[in-house]
């Protein structure tokens, strides 16, 4: 069996996209039960599956469903077996489904160099690797690394700082002074150092507080859609190291987001809070100011976070609470309507009871 590394696999997946079974699992370090030379052309779930095409399964459910698709070959995590199918066992499925995804639908290619169309002062620093597409501006003194690729319409504000395998896609506007790390995406909209929300109430007018930081995004992180990252009112908005934010989120003046937070859309928190490491933050969350959430700290969808979380602690509700308490609060009220009833039927009896002798 030939062995690929993954720069090898991905020539192989252009301009035809075809894998034996071996290679796919010698890529994801699983195994092969079937014929693993049988050659896989695509990837999809078992209810759009044909003949050539990889899926996977998590579940039994999952798998009997795929064994009946017209896949050809099944990725699975469990002791499954099948005498239809070929089957790659690896430790995690839905991990080396992510893992095998670029394979068959490889990256779009930029070429590097510079669109006509951009505006680029002659102070920039841009590596020859990087792509500058259409009607782009990149300001004064900004610095641009290898493979980079503003895909179009970006604004680059003065003094920014922009790592290597970055990607901007189209409208996304860095304000001046921003840093930004290796390997960060960022997706159509975004915006990334806007001032701080920042007011004080001076002889009856909201005079504006100046916002002077700016905003640091570390290596790996990807930012959805229409998000905006104010920059701090002094020192540094910060994102931290492989942090994932979803579409439509507000992340206001001086928060520190920790490293591999999961952030998900429509959530928003207030300025000078502080994220630690491996926080989870559902949809549509809102949390206030100046709050401290500790590790691994989770806070379920539509919650608004008014107090500190500490590490490990599951929230949940408005306000948020402890998710255990709070579930066990939501089944009483379920049962208020029967405790009604019976606390009536209480008062019927003691009336009848207390009653004077007719």
């Amino acid at each position: 069996m030939e062995s690929f590394g993954d720069e090898e696999l991905m020539t192989l997946a252009h301009p035809l996209i075809s894998f034996t079974a071996d290679q796919i699992a010698e890529h994801l370090r699983g195994e092969v039960f079937g014929d693993g030379s049988v050659q896989l052309t695509g990837f999809a779930p078992a209810d759009n599956a044909k003949a050539g095409d990889l899926t996977f399964a998590e579940k039994q459910t999952y798998f009997a469903a795929a064994e009946q698709s017209a896949a050809t070959a099944i990725l699975v995590s469990d002791d499954f077996t099948s005498s239809k199918k070929v089957v790659i066992r690896v430790a995690n499925a839905r991990v080396a489904m992510a893992r095998v995804l670029p394979l068959f639908f490889p990256a779009q290619k930029h070429t590097e160099g510079i669109h006509p169309s951009a505006v680029i002062d002659p102070s920039t620093q841009i590596d020859r690797t990087a792509y500058i597409g259409p009607h782009c501006v990149v300001d004064a003194e900004v610095k641009i690394g290898a493979r980079s690729v503003l895909m179009g319409g970006n604004h680059i504000g003065r003094e920014c700082r922009i790592g290597d395998d970055v990607c901007f896609h189209p409208n996304v506007v860095i304000y001046a002074r921003s840093q930004i790390g290796h390997r960060v995406t960022i997706h159509a909209g975004t915006v990334i150092g806007s001032d701080g929300y920042g007011y004080a109430l001076d002889q009856g007018r909201h005079r504006k507080i100046l916002q002077t930081g700016n905003v640091v995004i570390h290596d790996d992180v990807e930012i959805g859609a229409n998000v905006t990252v104010d920059c701090a009112t002094f020192g540094s908005t910060v994102i931290g190291q492989g942090t994932k934010i979803d579409n439509l989120v507000q992340i206001a003046h001086n928060v520190i987001v920790g490293r591999y937070c999961i952030i998900m859309g429509q959530a928003g928190i207030a300025g000078s809070t502080r994220l630690a490491d491996y926080c989870v933050i559902g949809a549509q969350v809102g949390i206030l100011g100046h709050l401290k959430l500790g590790n691994q700290a989770m806070v379920g969808g539509k919650s608004g976070v008014v107090r500190d979380i500490p590490d490990g602690e599951a929230v949940l509700g408005y306000p948020a609470w402890p998710e255990k308490e709070v579930k066990r609060q939501w089944a009483g009220m379920h049962r208020l309507p029967e405790l009604a009833r019976r606390v009536r039927g209480l008062e019927k009896q003691i009336e009848q009871l207390t009653a004077p002798n007719t």
